[in-house]
């Protein structure tokens, strides 16, 4: 078997990227795996994602990003339903107008977000989740997350002014804050 390597496709190949292989970019609140990016894909960019304890994206929306996660080990709160009201805080009590309401994603759940589509992910658990995430158009996610995750290194507190303009150029309108904060211990 050939492996292709992850920087270059060749017309008429494809692109092999083996387990632990990809750029990591790692902060205390994300690590991401870059798997296939806008060099090799008109399509999508490919990432593979660890969710600390305690993290959560902050309900957003895109305009003309459709995303795609599935979750390979541990728990994920995810939501990808318009709500009936908007709050500000709490994405993990809305309701949709046809009674959808946050669920508790597990290995094997698949979440499609078409652009329009308030959407958003939290782990609550006291261990760490993993998933696969996928975004189109490429190359924007990968460019966001190269400059979230060089926010979220910094020292100090987490800049959520530098986060709220970041996102706004990524197409990203966020409804709720993103937050990382350690859950409770569980007895």
């Amino acid at each position: 078997m050939t492996v292709c390597p992850p920087t270059t496709t060749a017309r008429g190949s494809g692109l092999v990227v083996p387990p632990g292989e990809g750029r990591t970019l790692r902060a205390a609140a994300q690590h991401v795996t870059f798997k296939v990016t806008g060099a090799q894909s008109s399509v999508a960019s490919s990432f593979e994602v660890l969710v600390p304890p305690g993290f959560d994206v902050g309900a957003h929306v895109h305009a003309r990003s459709e995303e795609l996660f599935y979750v390979l080990e541990g728990e994920l709160d995810v939501l990808a339903f318009e709500p009936q009201v908007r709050s500000a805080d709490g994405w993990r009590e809305w309701q949709s107008s046809k009674g959808e309401r946050v669920v508790r994603a597990t290995p094997g759940t698949l979440i499609l977000v078409p652009a329009g589509c308030p959407h958003a992910f939290a782990n609550p658990t006291d261990a760490p989740a993993r998933m696969f995430f996928q975004s189109s158009p490429p190359p924007d996610h990968e460019r966001y997350f190269e400059e979230l995750l060089t926010i979220l290194s910094a020292d100090g507190p987490v800049d959520h002014d530098a986060i709220a303009a970041l996102r706004r150029r990524y197409d990203i309108e966020q409804l709720t804050p993103l937050r990382h904060d350690q859950p409770p211990r569980s007895q």
